[in-house]
């Protein structure tokens, strides 16, 4: 239906899932869950699949996340400890090769200064900001081009800086922007994400 929202659980963490419907399944936003193991087919027909090929350690199942506002809500406030994040299939070889949409990064010599990350930013309770990480999925930066890279594999990421949280909300930025905003495929893969609960008041004393 035009303007279904829906959500899934993993333990204590929410995630939510939107859908526009415009006809031909088309378009979704917020977070899918996966078990799409392609890492050679280009394109958005291959949206689903994480670029390692499978989960974090192997695992069948993974979340992918497209921007939009991918967020995480948890049940209660928590300490996330850590994530494991990895590039898609889609967006990994569009920044390899380029596509009708995006460029290829580095340019034609190879030195364009591109770049893909993801951020994620902890709020409280009362939804204030508690903090920010960012990740780089892929960074052609360096004025040594041989430490360019895309992620190959899955990065775990600490998150133990941005303190007790209730929900995580993620956001992708690249050098490649058009008027439409970001070219670049904004998806990445996440898996293993472990928090620690923060007693009540009363437990904790």
């Amino acid at each position: 239906l035009p303007g279904a929202t829906t959500s899934f659980t993993s333990g204590s963490a929410t995630f939510n899932h939107e859908f526009e419907n415009w006809g031909g399944g088309c378009c979704w936003s917020g977070w899918t869950v996966s078990n799409h193991t392609d890492s050679t087919t280009a394109g958005p027909a291959n949206q689903y699949s994480a670029w390692p090929g499978s989960g974090e350690g192997g695992s069948a199942q993974y979340g992918i996340a497209y921007v939009g506002a991918p967020s995480i809500d948890f049940a209660s406030p928590v300490v996330v400890q850590g994530a494991s994040l990895a590039i898609t299939t889609y967006a990994a070889l569009s920044m390899l090769q380029g596509d009708g949409f995006a460029k290829k990064f580095g340019g034609p010599s190879g030195t364009d200064p591109d770049f893909l990350t993801v951020a994620v930013q902890g709020r409280d309770v009362a939804g204030h900001i508690t903090g920010t990480v960012v990740l780089a999925l892929a960074d052609y930066r360096f004025d040594d081009s041989g430490s360019d890279f895309i992620l190959e594999g899955w990065q775990r990421i600490d998150l133990t800086s941005l303190g007790m949280v209730s929900s995580l909300s993620f956001s992708m930025d690249s050098s490649d922007k058009g008027d439409f905003g970001i070219n670049t495929p904004t998806y990445f893969a996440l898996d293993d994400l472990t928090v620690t609960a923060v007693p009540e008041p009363g437990t904790a004393a």
